[in-house]
Formats: C-alpha cells, sequence, structure tokens
C-alpha cells in the first residue's frame, strides 16, 4: 500500500510538473463542497500558486505594524476516507458488472482501475503536502516581518495539531515551506502540540454527539433532501445514462461517482471520464446536499454546532489578550504566530461562531433553488487547506483585528474589515464571559476519523 501511495504521489508530481501551473479544469470543479482544491476556490491562485492578492492582503492603515497572527488551517488534499473507499468499490463494481448502452465514455469507465485502498484511506497526498507548502511560502510574503527566520529558530512560531495523521504531516508539510522559504536547513526540526482538545473538539462535545451526530431528528432536512425531487432526478439521470436499474444504485453511489471526479482532479490532477457524468444543475445539486449535511450537522443548523468550538474561541482570545498585553508593556510577543492544523469540522464550526458566512434565509430540504447563492458555501469557505486567519495590528488608533478566511479579509458581522480590536470584543461581549464547560466538553469521545 505504501510503494502504492508513493507511486501516486510521483505522478502526481510529474503531471504538476509537465503542466506547470495551467491545466484542464473540471467543468464543475467549484461544486466539489470540501473536496475543491484550494486553487479553485479561490481561482487567483489557479495560473501561479504562490501569487499574492496584493489589494486583499493589505494592512488597516499604512502606518498599522502587524504584531500577532493565529491560523487555523484545515489539512490539504487527502485520499477518500474509509467509508467512501467502501463506496468506490461498490460503484466501481456495479459499472463494470451492470453498465451498458451507447455512452460514448462508457469503456473507459468500466476499464478505470480503481487504486484506492484502506491502507491509504484519509491519508494526505502528495497534493495535501503541497497546499501546505503552498500555504506557509504565502503567508512569508504576506507577513514577512511575523514569520521570519529569527522567529522560527527563537520558538516564538508556535504549532498545534489535530492527532490525525494527515493534520500532523499537514503540519510539517507547512514547516517545510517555511523552512523552503526562510533557507533554513531541513534537519532543523520544529516542534509541535497535539491537541484535540483544540482542535477536534466536535468529538469530545458527548451533548453533540448525543443530540445532533447521532439522531437521525436532527438531520432531518438532510434526509428529506436526498429523497427529495432535486436528488431524485440526479439519481434517474445517472440510471440512465449508466442503463443500470434505478433500485440497484445507491445514494451512495451517485456521491462516488460525483466525487471520483474530485478525488481523481484534486490528487492526480486528472479530468476522468467521471467528471461527464453530471452537468452543471446536477452539481449544484450535489453541492447543496453536502452543505445541508454541513449546515445541520456541523453549522447553524444547531446552537451545539457552533456552541462547542468555544474551547477554540476562547483559545484565541486569550491568545490576542495576551499579545496586547506583552506589547502595551515594552516586552517582545512570546508567540509572533500560531498555526493550527485541523479538519473542515474544527472550522465550519468556529466560523459559525463567529456569525460568518449566516444567509438570510436557513438551509432547507424545500429551498434549493433560493439558496443557489448561500453565504454558506463550503465549496468556497472550506476547501482542503482552508483557512481562518486572526491578524493583530499594532495602529495608531489603536489595535485593530483582520479576519482573514483563505487569505481573503472577511467582514465580522456589522463591523468593517479591519475594526478596532476592542469593537470586537463588545461584539462577542456574551461569549467571552466564559462557555459552559460541562455542557459542550464532557471528554474525548473517539469517532470516525
Amino acid at each position: 500500500a505504501f510503494t502504492n501511495f508513493l507511486y501516486f504521489s510521483q505522478t502526481y508530481l510529474n503531471i504538476v510538473t509537465l503542466s506547470c501551473c495551467i491545466q484542464e479544469i473540471p467543468a464543475n470543479a467549484e461544486f466539489f463542497n470540501t473536496k475543491t482544491r484550494y486553487q479553485d476556490a479561490d481561482p487567483f491562485l489557479r495560473e501561479n500558486i504562490l501569487a499574492i492578492n496584493v489589494s486583499a492582503v493589505k494592512p488597516p492603515a499604512p502606518a498599522c505594524i502587524p504584531i500577532h497572527l493565529t491560523a487555523i488551517i484545515r489539512h490539504g488534499t487527502r485520499f477518500p476516507t474509509a467509508g467512501n473507499v467502501e463506496k468506490i468499490a461498490i460503484l466501481d463494481k456495479l459499472v463494470k458488472s451492470e453498465a451498458k448502452g451507447d455512452l460514448s465514455y462508457l469503456p473507459e469507465l468500466k476499464a478505470w482501475k480503481n487504486w484506492y485502498t484502506q491502507e491509504t484511506a484519509g491519508h494526505l497526498t502528495a497534493a495535501g503536502r503541497g497546499d501546505q507548502i503552498h500555504l506557509a511560502k504565502r503567508l512569508v510574503k504576506t507577513f514577512p516581518t511575523l514569520l521570519t527566520k529569527s522567529n522560527l529558530l527563537n520558538k516564538r512560531v508556535k504549532f498545534i495539531t489535530s492527532s490525525v495523521p494527515r493534520c500532523i504531516n499537514s503540519t510539517l508539510a507547512f514547516q517545510q515551506g517555511l523552512k523552503e522559504s526562510l533557507s533554513i536547513p531541513d534537519n532543523e526540526e520544529f516542534k509541535y502540540t497535539v491537541n484535540d482538545t483544540l482542535m477536534r473538539f466536535f468529538a469530545s462535545c458527548e451533548r453533540l454527539l448525543v443530540t445532533v451526530l447521532n439522531n437521525k431528528e436532527a438531520v432531518v432536512q438532510v434526509t428529506l433532501f436526498e429523497e427529495g425531487p432535486e436528488m431524485s432526478k440526479v439519481h434517474q439521470r445517472l440510471s440512465d445514462q449508466l442503463q443500470i436499474p434505478y433500485a440497484n444504485i445507491t445514494l451512495g453511489s451517485v456521491e462516488a461517482a460525483y466525487y471520483l471526479c474530485a478525488y481523481e482532479f484534486s490528487i492526480l490532477g486528472l479530468v476522468t471520464p467521471w467528471c461527464k457524468l453530471f452537468d452543471r444543475a446536477e452539481a449544484q445539486v450535489m453541492d447543496y446536499a453536502g452543505d445541508l449535511g454541513l449546515y445541520w450537522k456541523r453549522g447553524y443548523g444547531h446552537e451545539v454546532n457552533y456552541m462547542s468550538s468555544c474551547v477554540l474561541f476562547h483559545n484565541l482570545f486569550n491568545r490576542l489578550e495576551t499579545s496586547i498585553n506583552q506589547f502595551k508593556s515594552g516586552q517582545p510577543v512570546s508567540e509572533v504566530v500560531n498555526v493550527q492544523v485541523g479538519h473542515a469540522e474544527t472550522l465550519i464550526p468556529l466560523m459559525t461562531l463567529l456569525g460568518l458566512f449566516k444567509g438570510k434565509i436557513s438551509l432547507d430540504a424545500n429551498n434549493f433553488a433560493e439558496n443557489l447563492h448561500r453565504p454558506f458555501n463550503c465549496s468556497k469557505n472550506v476547501p482542503f487547506a482552508a483557512n481562518l486567519m486572526a491578524a493583530l495590528w499594532s495602529c495608531p488608533d489603536g489595535f485593530r483585528l483582520q479576519f482573514r478566511v483563505n487569505e481573503n479579509p472577511v467582514a465580522l458581522p456589522g463591523l468593517s474589515y479591519s475594526p478596532l480590536y476592542e469593537e470586537v470584543k463588545k461584539l462577542y461581549a456574551d461569549l467571552l464571559q466564559g462557555c459552559n464547560e460541562e455542557e459542550y466538553q464532557l471528554g474525548l469521545q473517539h469517532t470516525d476519523w
């Protein structure tokens, strides 16, 4: 299995090398939900992955200086998780044994070799390593006075990660990007701390597990949409194209067929025949189905979803307070950068707790059309290597705080893009008073990684 991993990692690198930075993009690349490539969520990076969008990374004012940066980052591109590897195997067997008809690319689908294994399920890919290396290099350019060789060597840059291997390896890849940018020898090692209480808080909230994740009633809108007219139409067309009886194609197989296009592209850089099975309208339905699940399991659907991230929220604001106090007293800021690597399930609840990407109407089974241009859009907000950054600046009129999602500025509810830190504290005054630890953090529970 490891040999296969190395082979396909090298295959990806060969493809990228041959095509440089310009390659064919699947027509539905913007609708791959949490399987979206980072540079497809922000096409600015498609032609040059190390480009800096100068208009997006400006300080609050020319005289402002950055004193601290926290970057909460999702792991890079990964292999399908164990459950999806199983769905892919079932789909592959179904197509090979039952698909028929005159579909022009059917022979290619039947000839496709399934190379996804349980041994590599959920692990970071070579492309995912590249995601983090490139992000690190861009951040060195964006915050050149914080991400410095001196700050790294003097341990003023801290790293925290989830215990899951793809997150640890993403952390190491990010560190590699810093080394390459700052001419630090490869043999120089930087420590990282594994902290699941912070980066996997969603697995330690018993109330979340009981009332939402293990409760079908809490996600009934997801079930209703899966059984509704939009998804049924997608299901039926796939059945018609492959000439496989509708009853023989499960929802899992529909999802596997759709996301195989995403996996093959994000991991290998290939646009395969799987990409031809779904048109744009169908891709929008599949994307909405993904968002609907995340909305009700991780986002605005239930209060416990986002309140479970309160531990990470307080970790961030405690660090900001410490940085401000140290700076005010004339001391060096002890932690100029904090890099925290976790999961989509880490970012979505925290973004929700901050009030980001909240639309005027909820995501329900019956309002797909009204939500076509929804702010809660995980293809755009939470692709592989997605990030939420909080940059603290010392300005002539006080301390200002910028939040950026995927390196682009976002405005907190009712505030400007670079509000005074005191305004931010007023906005979140109730949350800053504290969270009910007994209610939201009741001991780490094992979940399927």
